[in-house]
């Protein structure tokens, strides 16, 4: 009597003593996943972990990579259909909150990767001194809601005190070295060009001076009709991506070598380590928790806010609708 293939695996998994649910990769169907990502090790510090460990592979996933410059362009991308999902700084509290997207999975934080650099050379060394002048970064971009936060905490009106000039990151960092702008919110690692151009520059602040409250997160989002239609490729996502976060987390300095000599070639490891640094990224069983008690939901919430206020976004959809949880708990288990 022939069996059909269903019938074979499960019989097979009988067994062996083996729950179809937990099933080797190799009997799972092959899936094509197109995911966009933004080239920054807060970011894409997993997926090319996963890559390289074969985490995602194990999972039966062939993940076709897309870089982009900026998650406002990369979500643009996914909404016109050309992405399947994508991984993103700030702007993940953005476009999900106009309707378009669904977050379902967390990163890091971005602890102190967003920073304000001055130029004392021209007449900035503290917050006083840019009341009047000229800040250079890519609005709706995590250095964009990060020097909000900064400007507001001391006494400056972003919209009156100050003239945001919006660029690309590269321009930005182009402008504050040729001394067109006394200063530049930007991420890493833009620092270090800044750092090695202009020795006279300084830091002002980075974000971790106004961690936890004002916390801005990385994630993942894919659309809403992919998110109904192929629900089943999200946990296997996500287990790809526990495997290499919590590989990292508990082997720093071997995972960032092998991503240094791979993946982050122009970025020596000193630097890169720097960079390892200037997030947060915890344990998965540590993630689930902040998934139940609501500290994701209120970390995306604070930024949505914020696009709320400087996009004019009208009848938003708050965190606890656009950030499903339910991938993430039925799939990491305490």
């Amino acid at each position: 009597m022939s069996m059909n293939r269903r019938k074979f695996i499960q019989t097979t998994g009988a067994a062996l003593g083996l729950s179809v649910i937990g099933a080797p990769a190799i009997a799972k169907t092959r899936k094509k996943v197109k995911v966009g990502y933004l080239h920054t090790l807060a970011v894409d510090g997993q997926i090319w972990t996963g890559m390289h460990r074969g985490s995602f592979a194990k999972e039966g996933l062939d993940l076709d990579l897309v870089q982009f410059t900026t998650g406002l362009g990369m979500f643009q991308a996914m909404i016109g259909g050309s992405l399947d999902m994508l991984a993103t700084g700030a702007v993940v509290s953005n476009f999900p909150a106009r309707g378009q997207g669904k977050v379902f999975l967390i990163n890091d934080v971005e602890f102190a990767t967003a920073q304000l650099w001055v130029r004392p050379d021209m007449g900035v060394k503290d917050f006083a001194d840019l009341k009047g002048k000229k800040i250079a970064t890519t609005t709706g971009t995590t250095a964009h809601v990060f020097l909000d936060t900064a400007l507001r905490a001391n006494g400056i009106n972003p919209s009156k005190d100050v003239d945001i000039v919006n660029e690309t990151m590269s321009s930005a960092v182009a402008s504050f070295i040729a001394g067109a702008v006394p200063a530049v919110a930007l991420w890493v690692p833009f620092n270090i060009i800044v750092r090695n151009k202009v020795p006279g520059a300084k830091m002002l602040v980075d974000a971790s001076k106004y961690y936890p409250e004002a916390a801005i997160v990385d994630g993942w989002a894919t659309r809403a009709d992919y998110y109904e239609k192929n629900y089943d490729v999200l946990p296997r996502i996500i287990r790809g991506w526990v495997d290499a976060n919590d590989y990292i987390v508990k082997n720093p300095d071997a995972a960032l070598e092998t991503l240094q000599k791979n993946y982050y070639k122009q970025v020596p490891l000193a630097d890169l380590k720097v960079m390892y640094k200037a997030q947060k990224m915890f344990l998965s069983s540590q993630w689930r928790q902040m998934y139940i008690d609501g500290t994701v939901t209120k970390w995306l919430q604070r930024v949505t806010d914020f696009y709320v206020s400087y996009g004019g976004i009208q009848n938003a959809t708050p965190a606890s609708k656009y950030f499903e949880t339910k991938p993430y708990l039925d799939t990491v288990k305490a």
